[in-house]
């Protein structure tokens, strides 16, 4: 079972949708976190331990979460999908580019969608 962690600001709309739609994969087991204060669901150091997989919304995300978690980061392989926040939960549009950007690291490689670029968040992204 490989288990991935999606992180956005808020923990309402981004993550959430990407929680819900990468949850139905067979061996794939989901989950999401805010990083702001006040998040729905707040970023915690055991949902980082739990993670095989950390995806970020943005690169904010990403140096906040290096700068905040750390120790909790060795051996964790953080991935920036420089997703933007102007989508609302479970919007088609942001299934629809999650799933571009997503895909190929969940081993569903196929398909012009699977080759989707990957906007760089520096180094390590």
């Amino acid at each position: 079972m490989q288990r991935v962690l999606f992180i956005c600001s808020m923990n309402r709309w981004r993550s959430p949708t990407a929680e819900q739609i990468f949850s139905e994969l067979p061996g794939v087991e989901t989950s999401s976190a805010g990083l702001n204060h006040g998040a729905d669901n707040p970023l915690t150091p055991e949902l980082l331990e739990w993670a095989d997989l950390i995806f970020v919304m943005e690169r904010s995300h990403k140096d906040k979460l290096a700068r905040d978690f750390k120790p909790y980061l060795l051996g964790k392989r953080v991935i920036c999908l420089n997703v933007p926040d102007h989508y609302k939960f479970m919007d088609p549009a942001l299934i629809k580019l999650l799933h571009a950007k997503v895909d190929r690291f969940l081993g569903r490689a196929t398909g012009p969608s699977a080759r989707a670029q990957r906007e760089p968040c520096g180094p390590g992204a």
